[in-house]
């Protein structure tokens, strides 16, 4: 576990540098498991950073967070809700903990998704989507199996509520113990979970416990997952891309130019300011 800014306690299940070459269109997945954090006054979070070149989703589990970014956007997200900001061409955020959330203190949990944008599309408009728990899909699993929400993609012909460049399937999954769902991801994507909580048993051959991350072949149209205890996971499929992925800090793009690009667009405040 490692620090981001003061407020979010991080495990990085992988990044670009990575796992995430392999993962293509995911390239880092932060996961900050339950933490109790006290009352207090101090604001908790990171400042103004800036990001080009890809997409940040983050899903809250637990605790509040409050976000604005050099776009116009900006809201508070808890438990339920999700965040989807398309960085694209250059944006400046913070994300900080609710002030009511930072006053009372809590239990807090989350995770952050990168999500790669085609060379086409980094140099889209930013922007960013608020995805409130009531405007998610909960799907009710056959056989009291449990629930998927759909937070972008589809699932069984229910549409997610994210706005995606790619294709991309994104489920926050909970099964009952003893119960078995078939989760269909298409043939020739990126499929894999991180299991929040709980344990699996994936196509009856291996076990996942809380904090695997399971990655399969990009050949099939889907998994098995049955509940060896009550479990949570996240779910993650997308279409790969065949282009070549260059990290730098907050900065993902196709080439070292761009990257020293992106730098130097920041530094001259291309890439706007947070609205006081």
């Amino acid at each position: 576990m490692h620090w981001v800014g003061n407020g979010f306690p991080v495990r990085s299940v992988f990044d670009y540098n990575g796992l995430g070459r392999e993962l293509s269109p995911f390239l880092l997945l932060d996961y900050a498991a339950p933490y109790q954090f006290p009352p207090g006054n101090e604001k908790r979070g990171v400042g103004g950073h800036p990001h080009k070149g890809f997409e940040t989703v983050t899903i809250a589990y637990q605790g509040e967070i409050e976000h604005r970014d050099s776009s116009g956007g900006g809201g508070k997200i808890g438990a339920g809700d999700v965040q989807w900001m398309t960085a694209g061409n250059g944006i400046v955020h913070e994300e900080f903990h609710s002030q009511d959330f930072t006053r009372k203190g809590g239990t807090f949990q989350m995770a952050q998704l990168w999500v790669n944008l085609r060379a086409k599309d980094k140099s889209a408009k930013a922007g960013y989507q608020t995805l409130l728990k009531a405007q998610i899909p909960n799907i009710t699993l056959p056989q009291e199996a449990g629930t998927v929400r759909v937070i972008a993609g589809d699932y069984n012909g229910r549409k997610g509520a994210a706005k995606t460049f790619s294709p991309i399937n994104l489920w926050d999954v909970n099964l009952r113990a003893g119960k078995s769902a078939e989760l269909p991801l298409p043939d020739g994507h990126t499929s894999t979970f991180l299991v929040l909580s709980g344990e699996v048993e994936v196509d009856g051959e291996r076990n996942a416990g809380e904090g695997d991350l399971a990655i399969f072949a990009r050949a099939g149209d889907g998994i098995t997952v049955k509940a060896k205890t009550d479990a949570k996971l996240l779910v993650m499929g997308g279409e790969p891309f065949d282009e070549p992925v260059v990290g730098h800090g907050p900065f993902v793009m196709n080439s070292r130019a761009e990257i020293q690009q992106a730098f130097d667009e920041y530094q001259l405040g291309r890439m706007g300011e947070i609205p006081s």
